[in-house]
């Protein structure tokens, strides 16, 4: 085994077409099973409507409020501790109403991978 450290680069961040900002924080072939992305909604934003194919994706609120939409379900708040599991192929969105970012961890499985995105 060798240990292995992925480190924290906050200039990794990047847009996404969803409609927030992400930065990969493990996401590579040589962890298969799972990815961990850290997402910022700045306030006022919703998300596209998504699904993400043969992907389980949970949301771990880190940082602010919001409200989580899956499926044709009742829109949810969430705040921080707050996790949100959305199975494959699943409609979501995710909206900041608070007045500060919205962060929270994507952690999917298996990893995400762009192929399996799906607006909605």
């Amino acid at each position: 085994m060798t240990e292995h450290i992925k480190k924290y680069d906050q200039d990794r961040e990047y847009y996404f077409v969803e409609g927030c900002f992400i930065n990969e924080l493990c996401n590579d072939a040589a962890h298969p099973d799972v990815s961990i992305a850290r997402a910022r909604v700045t306030p006022g934003v919703t998300t596209q409507w998504h699904r993400l194919t043969a992907t389980t994706e949970r949301y771990v609120i880190l940082e602010g409020s919001g409200e989580v939409e899956i499926a044709d379900f009742a829109p949810k708040q969430v705040t921080i501790g707050d996790v949100v599991v959305i199975p494959p192929s699943i409609r979501q969105r995710i909206k900041n109403t608070g007045d500060r970012d919205l962060v929270f961890l994507a952690v999917c499985s298996p990893r995400f991978q762009e192929k399996n995105y799906i607006d909605s």
